[in-house]
């Protein structure tokens, strides 16, 4: 059994994804070729929104937005410690200070009600994680950042595709990134990114800033770095948009069998009303992860921890000063979670396997 099936997904679309790739080959145009500025059409009319800007990966789109907007040493973004590491490197790269505001204990994604108390004349950004695959409470935050003359960063690196209240993720503040790293919700076959945004000028300077922030060629108006969509990534994407919906689809019908089976017995992934989560992890929490996880593996059945250890507890961030003990919602999150298998190839067989290996080794 596989944590996520890829292989499952190019069979299926294998055709199409060969035949994209090969074009690519065949025409040579690698650097820029005209499949990213297609993909960036799509995408963005997919999310609803005015621009979107391929980079090579979901970290390289969000250091870009924040480059774009000038945060420099100095400066403070707000953003949650219960995430990948890439959420607070991109501001730590750029000499600013990560601020982490505890997790909602239902849905681990950035508690709104603790934003306030984080704010400081130093603060510029507000940056949620969708984490995953669900939508943090933007209607809440963008108030509060909109009150605080902040601007909002959605990481969306898992959530693509996921709704908040009718609207799509990375579309909901005032700038979003996601991740085409093969193991997402929408993935390509190495790293890939997008930056969205409705501002025309943040847009303008992205798609600046990814080229070395050439304005013409060998004319550099601000700093920038290789930060390029490669074609063939975004042509394997333009081969595998349009069974998207569909698999949206299907990890919802996985996520309802999980649920079927598993209510009552642990805890699920709490999806808030007016929501629709695409499960980029199917993630339970119990108190006997560890004899839970040692069983699954036993029988063949793979798990992963999204995530082991809160950021402020990261030896790279010990310097910002935070006790262990702060932030005790992430801390409680990081003993318990667990994510299952979840893909939207997964067979009912597959997830009886999982179920009833979880729910024999279940206190």
């Amino acid at each position: 059994m596989r944590f996520i099936d890829l292989q499952a997904q190019y069979h299926a679309y294998r055709n199409a994804i060969d035949s994209a790739i090969q074009t690519v080959v065949e025409s040579a145009l690698f650097i820029n070729g005209p499949q990213v500025a297609q993909l960036e059409t799509e995408l963005a009319r997919f999310v609803g929104v005015q621009h979107a800007v391929g980079f090579s990966s979901g970290t390289d789109s969000l250091q870009a937005i924040l480059m774009a907007w000038g945060i420099a040493p100095g400066d403070e973004v707000i953003t949650t410690p219960f995430t990948f590491i890439a959420t607070a490197e991109v501001i730590s790269l750029l000499g600013a200070r990560p601020v982490f505001v505890d997790v909602d204990p239902h849905t681990l994604n950035l508690d709104p009600t603790q934003l306030e108390a984080a704010i400081t004349p130093r603060s510029r950004v507000i940056m949620p994680v969708s984490l995953y695959g669900h939508c943090a409470d933007f209607d809440a935050i963008n108030a509060i950042a909109d009150h605080h003359g902040l601007l909002c960063l959605e990481d969306g690196c898992q959530s693509f595709g996921a709704r908040y209240r009718g609207r799509r993720s990375c579309g909901l503040s005032h700038a979003a990134a996601t991740s085409f790293f093969p193991a997402k919700p929408l993935g390509c076959f190495g790293d890939g990114g997008m930056a969205f945004t409705n501002d025309g000028t943040l847009a303008e300077r992205l798609r600046v800033i990814r080229e070395h922030g050439q304005i013409a060629r060998y004319q550099h108006a601000m700093l920038g770095f290789n930060g390029r969509l490669d074609t063939i990534q975004a042509a394997v994407l333009l081969a595998k948009l349009p069974h998207f919906e569909a698999e949206i689809a299907a990890r919802q019908r996985v996520a309802d069998y999980y649920r079927s089976r598993l209510a009552g017995r642990v805890q699920l992934p709490v999806v808030s009303p007016d929501n629709l989560s695409v499960y980029a992890q199917f993630t339970i929490r119990t108190p006997a992860r560890e004899a839970v996880q040692h069983h699954l593996t036993a029988v063949g059945i793979p798990t992963a921890i999204h995530y082991p250890a809160p950021l402020h507890r990261q030896p790279v961030f010990a310097a910002l000063g935070y006790p262990e003990t702060a932030f005790p919602v992430a801390n409680q999150a990081a003993q318990e979670v667990l994510s299952l298998p979840m893909h939207p190839f997964l067979s009912t067989d597959e997830q009886d396997q999982v179920m009833d290996a979880l729910l024999h080794v279940l206190p």
